[in-house]
């Protein structure tokens, strides 16, 4: 009982803080999210063994100037055709994982556009079309967090068929339709009752975000089984880590922005 009081007062706290930062002005949510961010970063460092000041110099600097100063449109889309390519590659990784161990080189690109690109575009999504829009990125934070409640129910409730149990024992393809339909009904409600989007674009929002949610989940789990941990970190109490947290949106978040930018030139 005690765990689980201390698991939703951590949990409570941590969304607080978002929703606060997120529903504020766009240089707080920067401000907190780049904090966070750290912390992510710290605790993936740790989980591949690598010890390096440059990386946090790296973020610092990605987000002062993609997200805070904007000074070219077209560096931040190379960055993204960077990130997208690498995050592909821990797709494919994923399906068919590499017999030898992570090379210091990758481990430096995962470093750099998975986790420090995954940062920037989470950063970036509330903003993608130049303007800041809070209500947007809180419904996608929603989101992942719809699918992760209700692919946890659903798996455990009625869930038999293992999605990738070699990865992740206890994901399983029933909790992972569960989640997926849960998501999609949730951006039903974004359209009625927001007018940022239409019915079809939230649709596929809710799409991209549990599947692409759902794979970042399992790429941490990866990287986790290879490096014999449970979880990425304990500064939040009942949760892990922060990575452990935001695993799902960092990875997502990417696509989404390309999904969205692609969107808008689309007359």
């Amino acid at each position: 009982m005690r765990e689980i009081i201390i698991r939703g007062l951590s949990g409570l706290l941590y969304v607080t803080l978002l929703l606060l930062a997120i529903f504020s002005l766009e240089t707080t949510y920067l401000i907190v999210f780049l904090g966070l961010g750290v912390v992510v970063l710290y605790e993936f460092l740790k989980l591949i063994e690598i010890k390096s000041l440059l990386s946090y110099i790296l973020l610092l600097a990605c987000v002062t100037v993609l997200c805070y100063l904007k000074l070219d449109r077209s560096v931040t889309l190379i960055f993204l055709a960077l990130t997208i390519t690498v995050n592909l590659y821990l797709i494919k990784n994923l399906i068919r994982p590499s017999e030898r161990y992570i090379t210091v080189a990758q481990k430096y690109a995962y470093t750099i556009f998975y986790i420090i690109g995954g940062v920037v575009f989470t950063m970036l999504l509330p903003s993608y079309k130049g303007e800041y829009t809070s209500l947007l990125v809180a419904s996608v934070f929603a989101l992942i967090w719809i699918n992760d409640t209700f692919a946890f129910i659903v798996g455990k409730s009625i869930g038999k068929h293992k999605l990738l149990e070699r990865i992740s024992p206890n994901k399983t393809v029933e909790g992972f339709v569960g989640g997926l339909v849960f998501c999609c009904l949730a951006s039903l409600l974004f359209y009625f009752f927001t007018d940022l989007l239409g019915l079809q674009l939230w649709i596929t929002i809710a799409i991209v975000t549990s599947v692409f949610g759902t794979l970042g989940d399992l790429i941490q789990s990866q990287l986790k089984r290879q490096a014999g941990v449970k979880d990425s970190g304990r500064i939040m109490p009942g949760h892990g880590g922060l990575y452990d947290r935001l695993d799902s949106i960092i990875f997502a978040a990417p696509f989404l922005y390309l999904f969205l930018i692609v969107l808008d030139y689309v007359p």
